[in-house]
């Protein structure tokens, strides 16, 4: 009756799906850094020995300075270099350092990155504690100000030659001191372990502009650079904090029932499995749990994205996050803090930023060849003129350091991670759990969605849909022997028959009857007495194998079965006493779904394991292209696997084990995560997390934004790169019109990028 046991299983062949962990959380605000270097805010896993140690361990650090990857690659040169340590774990989101090793001791990791300019913080127990570790304070704006003020007064005395050359000199010396300090200093330390990241090419072309005597020239670069560095730093964060402001929808505290029968607020993270809640009306859900008692709606959109609130009462399930409306609730804890819904999605969504996008991949390996490429560049274009062509040095040198300004890849480099972490982040508010930046960009590719029926399409749960007497004698007690016989199995058709008779009459209502001798027939039904009566109840097989069909039967069984019903008859020795069509029901969103795909150009086909008039009849009601059924697992597989011989993008909607195997071959692997199945959470590739397959739609509407605006922003980029390199052989550009169209580009993009947060 069903295509789906509903359960999953690891999907073979996938071995890009994290496991989920415990969430930590951590602030997320600014602190004035920019990521210009490579992928931002993306969790990494960097192995440095492939055999580790029997007493190796894992230490975790907090590193406020750690929060782009100019950082991550400093951190990974030093400790890659530092015997003892195995494996490095970047969470730059969290600002968070998990270092494998067998050292006896976190000392020398520590004075690792102090040597880098930045300050470690233990967070595993045992670990020895910091002297101290203030949490850093917003950076004062008067250094920034003074910086400003001195660079363009500097700028104005020497275009007015109102003064002599010394006196602009320490004016612009002031102002690099005031605002370039910090950078001097990163770049320094890049320097000497051989980076050349954003800080060490702009403290070059600075202390080069120094050198040739252009100070108000150099006093200007550093001036911008750092306001242009804080801007964008702000606007990650951005970013970052729409992961972060998921963590914030769990209140810290919950209303807890003690011992004695009172109620007292706890904080969420202290209260165990098994606790009793209550939650008042408007207030936030703290933890995952079942209601005991009460009535309410709540408004799940944190979890699934939903626009409507939903209908809660005894025996349902709540989530942390989500906000109760109306009425008072209490339910008892099914998870703790650490391992509920929300924080489960808010993890997959921090280590999703993990498995880079393709276009991503290409522009951090592009980067790495672009950026040395360009500064032997601008050291030929020092050097080769002034030797070989008699050129002069000074115009020559200052078109150098101009080019390493160019040079920066900034905009290229951070374009990619800030559209992956938005479209992320969008998806995750919309109720779509995607597993990987690499989904979110491939979605757009895809031309052919398979379907899975039970569970995907219907809601996987029969009802009963017909009932005929065919015995006038016992049309009043035909339903109530069925319902008995029905009753004593576990079989969802023999349900629905149980659960209709209980719904016709009413509960207090329905008289309960003794079975006895009840005996199940393997694949045919099941039989027992009734005051004394043998009865049967079961399918067309049984029928036939009693000997009791007829023509006439068999016309009405072939019509009910037709129309993709599933048909029981009760018998008596006699022949058939009554006859019940079941059927599963189709979702109400499942034919707008389709409508949906089939407008965005994506054709349909459904896979299941039920009969094909089944599968045809409802492929008909809800508009699917094709449809082939009496499919088991491999059958699926081979289905998905003639699709790609055809062509095709494949992917493939489930929810059920037997759907595993065309759910790994398939290009995305969206699952029914029904709003909190661990499993789902875990294996899928993409999970909707309430089930709904409008859902699908959406997220390939998505996913062709983000691919759009991928492509302009590095478009953009690569346009502005050119154009400037041009204008810089020409002997055109200046330093600080350079460090204004990089700079510039560089929050274009991250604009742009961040569109895709926009509800």
């Amino acid at each position: 009756m069903s295509d789906s046991l509903h359960t999953h299983k690891p999907k073979a062949g996938h071995d890009h799906s994290p496991k989920l962990k415990p969430v930590s959380q951590h602030d997320h605000g600014s602190h004035g850094d920019s990521c210009c270097s490579s992928q931002a805010a993306a969790p990494s896993r960097i192995v440095l020995s492939e055999t580790p140690t029997a007493g190796a361990r894992l230490s975790s650090f907090r590193i406020e300075a750690m929060d782009c990857p100019t950082e991550q690659t400093l951190i990974q040169n030093k400790l890659g270099k530092l015997s003892g340590v195995q494996q490095l774990e970047f969470n730059l989101i969290n600002r968070v350092l998990g270092v494998t090793h067998d050292l006896p001791s976190t000392t020398p990791i520590i004075d690792a990155i102090k040597s880098l300019g930045m300050h470690a913080e233990p967070m595993e127990q045992g670990a020895e504690a910091p002297a101290s570790s203030p949490k850093p304070a917003e950076k004062p704006w008067w250094p920034l100000a003074l910086s400003g003020v001195g660079a363009l007064t500097a700028e104005l005395i020497h275009f007015t030659d109102a003064a002599p050359n010394w006196v602009v000199a320490v004016i612009a010396l002031i102002s690099i001191l005031s605002g370039g300090l910090g950078t001097y200093k990163k770049g320094w330390i890049a320097l000497k372990n051989l980076n050349l990241n954003i800080n060490a090419l702009m403290s070059i072309a600075v202390t080069g502009a120094i050198l040739i005597g252009q100070w108000p020239e150099a006093a200007m670069v550093m001036f911008l650079f750092t306001v242009a560095e804080l801007i964008e730093a702000r606007s990650l964060d951005r970013a970052r904090n729409a992961i972060g402001g998921l963590m914030q929808m769990a209140p810290e505290q919950a209303t807890v029932q003690q011992a004695n029968g009172s109620w007292v607020a706890q904080p969420v993270k202290n209260i165990e499995l098994g606790a009793r809640v209550r939650v008042r009306p408007g207030e936030r859900i703290g933890l995952d749990g079942e209601v005991v008692s009460g009535n309410s709606t709540i408004d799940q959109a944190p979890i699934t994205g939903e626009s409507l609130p939903v209908e809660k009462t005894i025996g349902d399930k709540v989530f942390a996050g989500t906000i109760n409306q109306s009425g008072s609730l209490e339910y008892t804890v099914t998870a703790e803090a650490n391992h509920s819904t929300l924080a489960r999605i808010i993890h997959a969504v921090e280590q999703a930023q993990g498995a880079r996008a393709p276009t991503q991949r290409f522009v951090d390996s592009f980067s790495k060849i672009y950026t040395p490429a360009v500064f032997i560049l601008a050291l030929a274009v020092a050097v080769i003129p002034p030797l070989f062509m008699n050129a002069l040095w000074f115009d020559w040198i200052y078109r150098a350091l101009v080019l390493l300004v160019v040079a920066c890849p900034c905009a290229l480099v951070i374009s990619t991670p800030v559209t992956i972490v938005s479209g992320l982040a969008a998806a995750a508010r919309k109720g779509i759990l995607v597993k990987g930046g690499v989904y979110l960009e491939h979605g757009h590719k895809l031309d052919y969605l398979a379907l899975d029926k039970t569970g995907t399409l219907t809601h996987g749960k029969p009802v009963q849909t017909d009932y005929l007497s065919l015995d006038p004698t016992v049309d009043e007690t035909a339903p109530a022997i069925a319902a008995a016989l029905a009753g004593r199995s576990d079989h969802p058709v023999s349900l629905a028959i149980a659960n209709a008779a209980v719904d016709a009459v009413g509960h207090n209502q329905l008289k309960p009857l003794i079975v006895d001798n009840f005996e199940a027939l393997a694949g045919r039904g099941v039989r027992g007495e009734i005051n004394g009566e043998l009865y049967h109840l079961g399918n067309h097989r049984l029928v036939e194998d009693l000997g009791l069909c007829s023509p006439a039967l068999e016309e009405q069984l072939f019509a009910l079965e037709k129309q993709g019903k599933s048909v029981v008859l009760l018998l008596d020795k006699s022949g058939p006493l009554a006859l019940f069509a079941v059927a599963d029901t189709v979702k109400a969103s499942s034919r707008e779904a389709i409508q949906q795909l089939h407008e965005l150009g994506i054709k349909t086909l459904m896979l299941t394991g039920d009969n094909v008039h089944t599968a045809q009849v409802i492929a008909a009601h809800v508009g699917i292209d094709q449809a082939q059924g009496d499919l088991l697992p491999t059958e699926k597989l081979q289905a998905i696997e003639t699709l790609y011989a055809q062509g095709h993008r494949v992917g493939m909607v489930g929810d059920g084990i037997n759907d595993a195997p065309a759910l790994a071959r398939a290009e995305i692997g969206f699952a029914m995560a029904a709003a909190g199945t661990d499993t789902a959470i875990e294996t899928a590739d993409v999970a909707l997390m309430d089930d709904d397959l409008r859902k699908i739609p959406a997220f390939i509407r998505l996913s062709r934004q983000t691919s759009n605006i991928l492509k302009q922003n590095i478009a953009l980029a690569l346009v502005i790169k050119a154009i400037f390199l041009g204008v810089t052989f020409a002997g055109i550009a200046t330093m600080w019109m350079a460090v204004f169209a990089d700079m510039g580009v560089s929050l274009l993009v991250v604009f742009n990028g961040l569109r895709l947060l926009r509800k």
